[in-house]
Parts: structure tokens; C-alpha cells; sequence
């Protein structure tokens, strides 16, 4: 039993992230959140419309079970399991919460802005109209992001892993699917549901040795 979490990489991991949270916060505040969009929304070609529409599904629901398999067979930490599944549980409660009973039917940017031809989309993509705040694709890339941050040891995955997450989270921008301020959103709950999941992890092992004692 390894019983140890990288909180360092956690932490840089998080303070990184959470600076793309505060200026994607920051200019949606001040630009406007629909003008923040459609910069950020423009066509770069279909290239960029191929790959935005793959790296999408690096933040779909499924996602957790290829994560659990490398976890637990690959990077080999049976022993972090609660961590995984406790990151879910919270994640998906936030992100669920608010989208079902705080923001029910939150505009998405082809239901909030008028000129839908300003708006650049990507065909064979089905685009939702409501249930906008916040990114759930986002929460979880970036839950994903900071979960290996913690069981990874090496430093390389700080960089790799951040430009997985961000692209998944630029990714629902581009597809038309959210505003940043969406995506923002996203990354500040992934993070505070990895951070709660890991003192819980910790807990557990603390009561576990506790009770061999």
C-alpha cells in the first residue's frame, strides 16, 4: 500500500489552472460574456474543427472508467480508489446541482446571442440550447488532470495534463457549446472536488491505520 498523494503537483497544478479560471472570469466580466464567446468561437479551419471535435470527448461522462482502469492496473494505486470515486460523486453533484436546481435552463450561447451567424459551429456536432453554467466536459477533463497530478510522481504530467484539460475546456468554446465564463466555472469546481476528495482519501487511510494500532 503506497498511501501517499502528490500534494505538490496538486497544488502547482490548481494554482495554474485556477489563474485560466480568474482570467477567463475576469475578462468575461469586463469584455462581456458574449463577446469574450465570440473571440474566442471564431473558425480556424477544419482542422481545428476536427480536432476540437475529437479532444471534446476527453471530458465526456465515460471518461471516469478508462481513468479508474489506469489507475488501478496501469499506475497501480488500488489504494487511492475513494479518491477517484469520491471525485465523482462531488464533481457530479456540483456541476449537476447547479445546472438541474440553482441555473435550470441556462441559455447556451446559440440560445443567448441573437445573430446566431456570428457564431462559428462545427457540422456533424449536436449543439445543446440549455444548461450552460457551468462545463461539465470542463470539471471533468479537469478533475481527470488533478486526480493523476496526485498518484503521478513525475512533474512532466503538470504540463501535458494542463494542456489536455484546457483544450478539452477551449474545446466546448470552439464547438459552441459553452461561454468561458462556463468553462471557468468548470475548473474551479473540479478543483475544489479534487481537494475535498483527497483530504477524504487521506481520512480513510488515517482511520485505516488507526485501527491497526
Amino acid at each position: 500500500m503506497k498511501q501517499h498523494l502528490n500534494r505538490q503537483n496538486f497544488f502547482t497544478a490548481a494554482v495554474f489552472s485556477l489563474v485560466l479560471a480568474l482570467v477567463l472570469f475576469f475578462f468575461s466580466y469586463n469584455v462581456g460574456k458574449d463577446e469574450l464567446f465570440l473571440v474566442l468561437n471564431g473558425d480556424e479551419g477544419p482542422l481545428a474543427d476536427t480536432i476540437f471535435s475529437m479532444l471534446t470527448f476527453g471530458g465526456d461522462g465515460i471518461i471516469w472508467l478508462p481513468a479508474l482502469l489506469l489507475t488501478l492496473f496501469i499506475i497501480k494505486r488500488k489504494d487511492a480508489f475513494i479518491l477517484l470515486l469520491s471525485a465523482f460523486a462531488l464533481s457530479t453533484i456540483f456541476i449537476q446541482g447547479i445546472k438541474n436546481f440553482i441555473l435550470p435552463g441556462e441559455p447556451r450561447p446559440t440560445k443567448a446571442i441573437a445573430d446566431i451567424s456570428l457564431i462559428h459551429t462545427v457540422t456533424g456536432v449536436d449543439v445543446h440550447s440549455i444548461g450552460s453554467f457551468p462545463s461539465g466536459h470542463t470539471g471533468t477533463a479537469f478533475c481527470i488532470y488533478f486526480l493523476l497530478c496526485l498518484l503521478i510522481p513525475k512533474k512532466w504530467w503538470i504540463a501535458v495534463g494542463f494542456l489536455y484539460a484546457a483544450g478539452v475546456g477551449y474545446s466546448r468554446i470552439y464547438l459552441a457549446q459553452h461561454f468561458p465564463v462556463d468553462v471557468a466555472a468548470g475548473i474551479v469546481i473540479a478543483i475544489i472536488s479534487v481537494w475535498c476528495s483527497m483530504l477524504i482519501q487521506e481520512q480513510v487511510w488515517r482511520s485505516k491505520a488507526a485501527r491497526t494500532l
